[in-house]
């Protein structure tokens, strides 16, 4: 930016100041945002909090320990990780310094950015929790005691088309457990679901379930298991491109018509839990991996029918839905995703079991299973159903008046006894007229307003004032502090 000045009235030689002001004007870019990002404000940053509080705070029931990592990551730590698609929503992050200068200039000539990639950028913004948190796994595996159970509530980034419901930086709230096979492990990330959402005030969302190895059957049976990436990463957007669309990717994918028309009746398969599990038992009955997923999500749902009190809640809730494949390559065994009917809105969980992931990264036959809360969704269907409670929107309590410095000194051990008992508040930081203080406390919402004037310090009674209705008070500091407690 070009510095400004002012130049003196008796400074000859400098232009004159319109010319000045208009030289500076030209210096100052307009301040904006990345697409897919967002500025939060405090009344914002009081409602994600809230739903931050709520799911960790049943994290913590089922025994999760919270961790965090990096925001960045060695690329390398993530290529491969994500399949072909996830990959490429990767952003990158440039080498520090003349990044250009040790890179071959045939290599530059060829216009290849994929090729150019690893000489040019050798670290990336994390794309997701379970990733990193496998390297973390592996790096203190000697630190660690197994089963490992932890909670992550951090940002992360993908080059993805902003839109609603969308963004390119986002929070995500992901539980794990590694070194535990227990299938017990997927029924409580069932619960979790269901306790997390249920105490946010949602009434009516589905958690889908599916289990990978019924999907690796299906491919078996059509003769085709060396397609089944190729098979999920289709059948995942029948909910987005139709069934037309997915035959159509499936058949550009290597799959023949003869294969889809044995594919359809699994993938629109219809009826109960247990209708669709006595469908797959025959259609899979040749596949010993594909009875296998089923045996699994059998036991899952048993776990679930043993640990709660009324069932039929939760039957409701729970659904098997074979389409359900999530493209990430990492998921091997079951598979979990969540969706409100009640807004308009892509999933707001999921996860699944990850037997491998570890082995990545050198340390085999650990397996994991995980799921994740997609907190900026939430907090978008929470604030378009209007099921954030008034605490939530609430930040300072009370607000005490100051009109002159003898007002100021009689209020400050008022100001600590309320702090002392858990409120929240404020003392007007300078002396000011009364209109306002009250503006003040109109802005930031504050419900309670302290008036202290020369009669208040006099009497000891205390003019307190309710925001909302204008009601005003007599009461000594001791009975507001009871008030507001």
């Amino acid at each position: 930016m070009i510095d400004c000045f002012v130049p003196r009235n008796d400074d000859k030689t400098h232009k004159p100041f319109a010319l000045i002001n208009y030289f500076c004007a030209m210096s100052v870019t307009k301040p904006s945002l990345p697409k897919g990002t967002r500025d939060f404000s405090p009344i914002e940053m009081v409602k994600r909090n809230y739903i931050y509080d709520t799911i960790k705070t049943v994290f913590k029931k089922y025994g999760y320990a919270e961790i965090q990592t990096p925001s960045m990551e060695n690329l390398q730590t993530l290529t491969g990780k994500y399949g072909d698609e996830g990959d490429k929503l990767i952003f990158k992050i440039l080498n520090s310094g003349d990044y250009l200068a040790k890179v071959d200039e045939a290599l530059l000539t060829t216009r290849n950015s994929q090729l150019a990639t690893s000489k040019l950028s050798e670290k990336a913004l994390r794309y997701d929790l379970t990733v990193p948190f496998a390297r973390y796994v592996v790096m203190h595996q000697s630190e660690i005691t197994f089963p490992f159970k932890r909670f992550q509530v951090q940002p992360v980034w993908r080059a993805d088309r902003p839109q609603k419901g969308r963004y390119r930086e986002f929070y995500q709230c992901d539980a794990d457990v590694v070194g535990s096979p227990s299938l017990l492990n997927e029924a409580e990330f069932i619960l979790i679901y269901h306790e997390a959402l249920t105490n946010l005030g949602l009434k009516d969302f589905n958690i889908k379930i599916n289990n990978r190895k019924i999907l690796s059957g299906i491919a078996e049976i059509i003769g085709k298991p060396e397609l089944i990436v190729d098979m999920t990463v289709a059948i995942d957007k029948l909910d987005k491109i139709g069934l037309d669309g997915v035959s159509k990717e499936l058949l550009e994918r290597g799959f023949t018509e003869a294969d889809i028309e044995k594919l359809k009746p699994v993938i629109l398969l219809e009826g109960s839990n247990v209708e669709k599990l006595a469908s797959l038992k025959e259609v899979l009955a040749t596949s010993e991996t594909g009875l296998k997923g089923i045996e699994e999500i059998e036991t899952v749902f048993s776990y679930v029918s043993k640990l709660t009190t009324d069932n039929s809640k939760l039957t409701t809730v729970i659904e098997l839905d074979i389409t359900l494949a999530r493209g990430l390559n990492y998921y091997t065994g079951c598979i979990f995703e969540v969706k409100t009917n009640e807004v308009a809105m892509g999933s707001i969980g999921g996860g699944g079991r990850y037997d491998d992931l570890t082995g990545m990264f050198g340390l085999k036959d650990l397996t994991g299973v995980g799921i994740s809360f997609g907190a900026d969704r939430i907090y978008d269907v929470l604030e378009e159903l209007n099921l954030f409670p008034a605490s939530a929107a609430q930040g300072t309590k009370v607000l005490i008046s100051n009109f002159d410095e003898a007002a100021e000194l009689y209020a400050l051990p008022l100001l600590q006894q309320l702090r002392t008992a858990g409120i929240a508040a404020e003392l007007y930081p300078s002396s000011a007229k009364l209109k306002k203080q009250m503006s003040y406390a109109d802005g930031k919402n504050i419900p309670y307003v302290i008036l202290i004037g020369g009669d208040e310090m006099e009497s000891g009674l205390l003019t307190f004032k309710n925001m909302k209705s204008g009601e005003q008070q007599k009461l000594t500091a001791v009975e507001i502090v009871e008030r507001l407690s």
